[in-house]
């Protein structure tokens, strides 16, 4: 079973396979490997962190929960409990919460529970596990005990084959010059590249095309809202 916090949905996309390590490799072999240790993963926004978190879930072969902590502080700290007696719980955002103490609190007995039911336990934040601010120093000794993991950035050929290999998984053939193309003249992070792609794989959908230069820069340089 799949639990989530409220209103959060893991995206069908978020699997292992359509996530391209690159200098990651160690990172992804670590979350596929069983282990009772806890993990932080931490990098820049837009480096995947959501992505491992929500696969991970994905691949649990027994409950799995997913938390954005960024997303839940609507929430009372309180709503936290209970997602450590999942066998693999993944906690988002980590460090959106540092200095609010009830949060933190939270983020601390959840941590000991989970130790002391072996839950596979990931926490994945923009910083390493001692440099937020955080309030409580217990909390801050038990996150600094994570194994800690750095997402590294992606070279542009690491890119091209992100690219290429999220629109295989779309069944779009995405020639190496056609990538480069894109890589050459479109925001360079990742979120913003995929979000295109699924612009283009729509419109090569409507108009039956395949995803070319010069259907690209067409479909590019196409005012909103016009019709072919």
């Amino acid at each position: 079973m799949k639990q989530l916090a409220l209103g959060i949905r893991l995206r069908a996309d978020a699997v292992f396979d359509s996530f391209w390590p690159g200098p990651n490799a160690e990172i992804v072999a670590a979350l596929r490997a069983p282990s009772a240790a806890p993990l932080w993963l931490w990098g820049a926004a837009g480096s995947g962190k959501t992505h491992l978190l929500q696969a991970m879930c994905a691949a649990a072969p027994e409950s799995a929960a997913y938390f954005p902590l960024a997303r839940s502080l609507a929430l009372p700290p309180e709503a936290l409990a209970g997602f450590e007696r999942s066998a693999v719980l993944c906690i988002d955002d980590a460090d959106a919460v540092a200095g609010d103490l009830a949060w933190e609190r939270a983020l601390f007995g959840v941590f000991n529970e989970a130790a002391e039911l072996r839950t596979r336990l990931i926490f994945a934040a923009r910083a390493p596990p001692r440099q937020p601010d955080w309030r409580l120093e217990d909390w801050r000794s038990r996150a600094a005990a994570c194994l800690v993991y750095q997402l590294r950035e992606l070279d542009d050929q690491d890119r091209i084959e992100a690219l290429r290999l999220r629109a295989a998984q779309r069944g779009l053939q995405l020639p190496q010059e056609t990538s480069e193309y894109l890589l050459k003249r479109m925001p360079r992070d990742l979120r913003s590249l995929f979000e295109l792609l699924d612009q283009l794989d729509e419109a090569s959908l409507a108009a039956q095309r395949r995803l070319t230069i010069p259907f690209i820069r067409a479909a590019l340089e196409k005012p909103a809202g016009t019709e072919s």
